[in-house]
């Protein structure tokens, strides 16, 4: 059984999700669906980039995934299909795929050149649920695009490192349901910079010399719960998906607040990471030329 999935700025209010649902259930009954979000901020291309990331891999292979987010077509922003680690991408080339792509080469990539055939205002609901259930029933992208060899790139997908490597400047992508805010560090990158030095992690006043390997890592577990005052304090981890994340403990907006709210920060804010400086002090017997 073949499955799609949809992610998107769509909401729950309006009725595009359901309607591009049913508009697949239409051409594939027995196909299955599956949301990872509609949520995503509107038009928010390097937050939708970071959900489909972390979340594609976790499908089995050959999974086809709808992107529709900032899908409206038009001379800058055509409609793309990606083959990419046994899985298929259908969207908008507007940048949401390179942050994938970075890391991992695609198989394939076609622009989509079936709108002709096809008469539409919502590209979504026509062309890319044309696309993925010509896929679903075993297409090849040469039927439905042709064979291009770059994608349009997204600003921000690596962080900056200046030429001494003493520092790194990332920026946050993202900030989830607990208002923790991501960075677009990820570990193995950090990691190839730091090579063991000791470094301070600054987000406006806020400094951080500890990655934490849990959020739990900050409990005292010898005082006693009752007397413990661990909800709400700030910490820095590197997520599942191997992200910088500046959190909070026990987070919620709502309540204790979270890293987004008590700290200000934001999609698009500057997070720094400076290393210490490397200095070689010669042993006293050692002459000096």
């Amino acid at each position: 059984m073949a499955i799609i999935t949809l992610t998107t700025d769509f909401g729950e209010k309006d009725y595009f999700a359901g309607a591009t649902k049913g508009a697949v259930y239409s051409e594939l009954p027995d196909v299955k669906i599956v949301d990872i979000s509609h949520s995503v901020s509107p038009f928010n291309i390097p937050e939708a980039a970071y959900i489909i990331q972390n979340a594609y891999s976790s499908f089995p292979k050959g999974t086809i995934h709808i992107i529709g987010i900032d899908f409206e077509i038009n001379k800058e922003n055509k409609h793309i299909a990606i083959k990419l680690d046994d899985h298929y991408f259908i969207c908008a080339n507007n940048g949401i795929m390179s942050m994938i792509c970075a890391e991992i080469a695609p198989e394939k990539i076609v622009e989509i050149n079936i709108h002709d055939k096809i008469e539409t205002s919502f590209p979504v609901l026509d062309v890319f649920v044309k696309a993925a259930c010509h896929i679903a029933r075993g297409g090849t992208l040469e039927v439905i695009g042709k064979t291009i060899s770059k994608i349009k790139p997204i600003k921000n997908v690596v962080p900056y490192v200046n030429d001494d490597k003493t520092q790194i400047i990332g920026s946050i992508i993202y900030v989830d349901n607990y208002g923790n805010v991501i960075t677009n560090i990820k570990r193995n990158f950090f990691e190839t910079i730091q090579k063991g030095r000791t470094f301070e992690i600054s987000a406006r006043n806020y400094k951080f010399k500890t990655i934490n390997t849990n959020y739990s890592d900050i409990v005292n577990f010898d005082i006693p719960e009752g007397k413990r005052h661990d909800t709400g304090r700030k910490l820095v981890v590197f997520n599942s998906g191997g992200f910088l994340e500046i959190a909070v403990y026990k987070s919620n907006p709502a309540t204790v607040g979270s890293a987004s709210t008590l700290m200000g920060l934001n999609i698009r804010d500057t997070v720094t990471v400076n290393f210490t400086v490397s200095t070689f002090l010669p042993k006293s017997n050692e002459n000096i030329l």
